[in-house]
C-alpha cells in the first residue's frame, strides 16, 4: 500500500525496539522499515531509508537524541521526528522543540498515544509539502480570495494568571468599538472562559459542535457563522466546548480549517490560546499574523516569557510576529521594565495598568470592563492596543489603508510552524 506511514525506531534498549515494532505492526497504514540503537546510526538509515517518522529516544549513549534530530533536520528533513523520554519536564520538551522535533511522548504511553502522534505529524507534514509545492511551481491549490483577508492575531503567554483572556475579550469589544468586524475565538477548548466573561452560555454552539465538518473540510464560512454566537458588543464568538472531554473533538487541523474561513469574513480574528504547547496552540500560532504575548512583572512570568522567545526565533517566527504586551505593568512588585526587557533582551511593546477593582468587578458580572467602565485608565489602555491593531478608521469609498506593520505581517508571508532550517 503505498500510501503506509514510514516508521524508523530509535532506543538503545533492544526490548523497547521491539515492543515498538510489535505495536505498530498492527497498524494497516504504518510500516517499521527499520530500527536504530543510536543516534549515529538512526541518521545513516534515515537517509538511505528515507522514512516519513522516526521514534526517538531522547537519552542514549554516544549521539542522543537531541543531536541526532538536529542532525535529521538537515540530512532528511522530510522525516518528522516524535522524541520519546521518561522525564516530562518543560525544558526537555523545549530542547525537542529547539531541534526539530514535532511531537513529545513521555514513557510510558498507550498504543492509542503512539499511533495518534505519529499519524498527527505525518498528516501535518503531508499537508506542509501539499503547500510548499504550489508556492516552487507559481500554481495555486487554493483559490484565490475574492476581497481582503482578515488579520488573525494570537493571545499567548507561557504561564497562566496573567489576563491573558481578559485581554483578548476586552481587545475584540474595543476593536469592534472602532467599527471592525471581530471574531473571537477560544481556543483554550478544556477549560475556556471567553464565555464566561461574556456571559455567553448558548447549547449546542461550540467549536466542538462543528468538528466533524471541520474534520472533513467540508462546509463553508456561512455554516460556521452559525455555530457562532453574537454578542451585544458587536463582535461574534466561537466558543469553547461545554466540557473538558469534548477537547480531543478539535485538533490543529479542525482550528486552522476554523481560522481560514473566518478571515475572509472579519477585519480581525481574536484568538485566546491557553497556556500551553499542545497541537492546537501550535497551529493557532502558525496560522496567526501576530501573537501577542502577555506578561507581568513576575520572575516566572519573565523566565517563560524568555523561553518562549527562543522557540519563536528557531521555529522560524520573524521578530515582529510577537509583540510583548506588559499586562499590571503599574504593579510594585521589586521589578522594574528595565529588568523585564533586558531580561529578556527585547523592549516592552504595550503595556496595561493594573486595576483590579474594575477588572474582577466585570469579570463577575459578564460584562467587558470597556464598556463598563470606559473612562478607566485600563479601558484606555486596551483602546491603544485596538487601534495599534486596526490602523486608522475606514474612509468611505476608499480602499482599506494599510500600515508599515500591517505590510510586515501579511498573510502570504507566513512560514510553515516547523519550518525546515537552513
Amino acid at each position: 500500500m503505498s500510501d503506509r506511514i514510514k516508521v524508523l525506531i530509535v532506543d538503545d534498549i533492544a526490548e523497547t525496539r521491539d515492543h515498538l515494532s510489535k505495536l505498530l505492526g498492527f497498524e494497516a497504514d504504518i510500516e517499521v522499515v527499520g530500527a536504530a540503537a543510536g543516534g549515529q546510526e538512526a541518521v545513516e538509515m534515515a537517509t538511505s531509508l528515507q522514512p516519513d517518522v522516526v521514534l526517538m529516544d531522547i537519552n542514549m549513549p554516544g549521539m542522543d537524541g537531541i543531536t541526532a534530530t538536529e542532525r535529521l533536520a538537515t540530512a532528511v528533513p522530510t522525516a518528522a521526528v516524535v522524541m520519546m523520554s521518561v522525564q516530562g519536564e518543560a525544558d526537555y520538551l523545549r530542547r525537542s522543540m529547539l531541534a526539530g522535533a514535532r511531537e513529545f511522548l513521555v514513557k510510558p504511553f498507550s498504543s492509542d498515544e503512539l499511533t495518534a502522534s505519529i499519524r498527527q505529524v505525518w498528516t501535518r507534514e503531508r499537508d506542509k509539502l501539499s503547500r510548499i509545492v504550489p508556492v516552487v511551481t507559481g500554481k495555486s491549490s487554493e483559490p484565490e480570495p475574492d476581497g481582503e483577508l482578515g488579520m488573525v492575531v494570537a493571545i499567548f503567554s507561557p504561564k497562566g494568571g496573567v489576563g491573558r483572556t481578559t485581554i483578548a475579550v476586552n481587545l475584540a469589544v474595543a476593536a469592534a468599538a472602532l467599527g471592525k468586524r471581530v471574531a473571537l475565538v477560544d481556543a483554550s477548548f478544556q477549560f475556556g472562559d471567553v464565555g464566561v466573561l461574556l456571559n455567553l452560555n448558548p447549547r449546542n454552539k461550540s467549536i466542538a459542535d462543528l468538528a466533524s465538518e471541520l474534520q472533513s473540510g467540508d462546509g463553508d464560512a456561512e455554516s460556521l457563522q452559525s455555530f457562532m454566537v453574537a454578542h451585544s458588543s458587536g463582535i461574534r464568538v466561537l466558543l469553547a466546548p461545554a466540557s473538558p472531554e469534548q477537547a480531543e473533538l478539535v485538533g490543529p487541523q479542525e482550528i486552522k480549517r476554523a481560522l481560514v474561513r473566518l478571515r475572509p469574513e472579519h477585519d480581525l480574528v481574536i484568538v485566546d490560546c491557553p497556556s500551553s504547547f499542545n497541537e492546537p496552540t501550535l497551529a493557532v500560532l502558525d496560522e496567526a499574523d501576530l501573537v501577542l504575548t502577555i506578561l507581568t512583572l513576575e520572575i516566572t512570568s519573565v523566565k517563560n516569557m524568555r523561553l518562549f522567545l527562543e522557540v519563536a526565533e528557531q521555529l522560524g517566527y520573524p521578530p515582529d510576529k510577537t509583540r510583548l504586551v506588559l499586562n499590571r505593568a503599574d504593579s510594585t512588585l521589586g521589578i522594574r521594565v528595565a529588568d523585564v526587557e533586558h531580561s529578556i533582551g527585547r523592549k516592552v511593546d504595550h503595556t496595561i495598568v493594573s486595576d483590579g477593582r474594575s477588572v474582577v468587578y466585570a469579570l463577575n458580572r459578564g460584562v467587558p470592563f470597556y464598556l463598563s467602565n470606559r473612562e478607566a485608565q485600563v479601558s484606555h489602555d486596551i483602546g491603544r492596543l485596538a487601534n495599534m491593531l486596526t490602523g486608522p478608521p475606514p474612509v468611505a469609498a476608499a480602499s482599506k489603508p494599510t500600515t508599515d506593520n500591517e505590510a510586515k505581517i501579511a498573510v502570504g508571508n507566513k512560514k510553515s510552524l516547523f519550518a525546515w532550517r537552513s
